[in-house]
């Protein structure tokens, strides 16, 4: 099962991952953080349990996704703090889409705009958006832990 930050008809979240993309223009972030955007949105899970028919595979790839998310963050710092723009694109290419899934949407957004800044080639440009990802990722993995794992 995947999802998509265009939103396709079908994928899991799509209408509310879709939102994420078209809130900005031209790849800006809106108000660096995009805090008009949820931490989480759990919504988005609870559409994953209804189309799976099992809430169970919901709660364990949010569990999966919590556990993982010290090694996800280090894995992209260390792509971009060597410059190699195709790890890092990887690392936050999988990050994006894996957020939009547990319906980390503000998370998800962050993911994209450092993607840009990726594909632009400007890897030390994206240290500011990084640190930002750092910061409402810790955010969001303790949201998810306490209003969803629980």
């Amino acid at each position: 099962m995947t999802t998509s930050a265009a939103g396709h008809p079908g994928d899991v979240g799509a209408n509310r991952v879709g939102s994420v993309s078209s809130s900005a223009s031209g790849g800006a972030l809106p108000a660096l953080g995009g805090s008009e955007l949820p931490l989480l949105d759990s919504a988005v899970l609870r559409d994953m349990e209804e189309q799976l028919g099992r809430p169970d595979i919901a709660w364990n790839f949010a569990n999966d996704y919590a556990g993982m998310w010290v090694e996800r963050q280090r894995c992209l710092v260390d792509s971009v703090e060597r410059e190699d723009r195709m790890a890092a694109l990887d690392a936050v290419i999988s990050l994006k889409v894996s957020s939009a899934m547990v319906g980390g949407l503000r998370l998800a957004r962050l993911a994209e705009a450092l993607e840009a800044t990726l594909r632009r080639g400007d890897l030390r440009d994206g240290a500011s958006v990084l640190a930002m990802i750092s910061l409402h990722g810790h955010a969001t993995v303790k949201e998810l832990r306490q209003r969803y794992l629980r």
